[in-house]
């Protein structure tokens, strides 16, 4: 008879809920068996389940490609709301068909996990580029403009031309045709993969502001107005990367 540990390196190898193992292991009694079992069979019902709302996610890629487009860019922004900080945007073009696991609208995956599947876009895309613009840009013209700026941006240091772009709720000054989608972040796995990277990467930019100007919280809030935020902004003023076009800042120096 097959030990517990033996069931579970057989039940690994398992990868649908019909297979006859399953049905044959039903007939073992022993409770650390069904335990395994019911483990295994929850495991590939949450794989499943995973797949398939990453294959809706690719909808709008999939359609893409049908009409001959293979590289596909998704654009997204991160850091229009902060009152501290420069807004950036990423333009990713993922391999067509490709899944990331855990991939999702980045407000939607806990941010322990971000870095993980950050890494895993770097790993798999095609081409990734960043674009930012400052405080004193988004004072000068105002946050909608530094961002299709700073989108703009991101598309331009993409190391190949994309075919088409995907972008969230924006539509740019380029001559690639474009679609863009409300809450694309969650419609789309290259949204997605974009709102990602630019996420993490304005999360390091913001943690090395916090190294330069203490006792904001910019490590923690990433610019976004909390109590140690506004606490710090009474106590010390505003600083450089402040956006003075934003309240409460703009009356204070005012």
């Amino acid at each position: 008879m097959a030990t517990i540990k033996e069931i579970k390196e057989q039940l690994a190898g398992i990868d649908s809920l019909d297979d006859a193992v399953f049905r044959a292991l039903m007939l073992d009694q022993r409770s650390g068996v069904q335990r395994v079992v019911r483990q295994r069979q929850k495991q590939i019902q949450a794989e499943k389940s995973e797949d398939e709302r990453l294959e809706s996610m690719l909808i709008h890629e999939k359609l893409l490609h049908e009409q001959g487009c293979q590289l596909i860019a998704g654009i997204d922004e991160v850091g229009r709301g902060p009152l501290a900080g420069p807004v950036v945007a990423a333009a990713v073009i993922l391999p067509p068909n490709c899944k990331i696991r855990g991939l999702n609208d980045s407000k939607k995956i806990p941010k322990s996990k971000h870095e993980i599947i950050y890494n895993d876009i770097v790993k798999n895309a095609v081409a990734i580029g960043i674009g930012s613009k400052s405080n004193d840009i988004i004072d000068q013209i105002n946050i909608y403009e530094a961002t299709k700026l700073a989108m703009l941006e991101a598309l331009e240091k993409l190391s190949v031309r994309p075919q088409h772009l995907l972008i969230d709720a924006m539509t740019l000054a380029s001559d690639i045709p474009q679609t863009s989608l409300i809450k694309g972040d969650a419609k789309s796995l290259s949204i997605a993969a974009a709102s990602i990277v630019a996420k993490i990467t304005r999360d390091r930019m913001m943690a090395a502001y916090d190294q330069e100007y203490p006792g904001y919280g910019f490590a923690q809030n990433v610019g976004y107005g909390t109590k140690e935020h506004l606490k710090g902004l009474q106590e010390r003023g505003a600083t450089a990367i402040h956006r003075q076009s934003f309240e409460p800042i703009k009356s204070m120096i005012s």
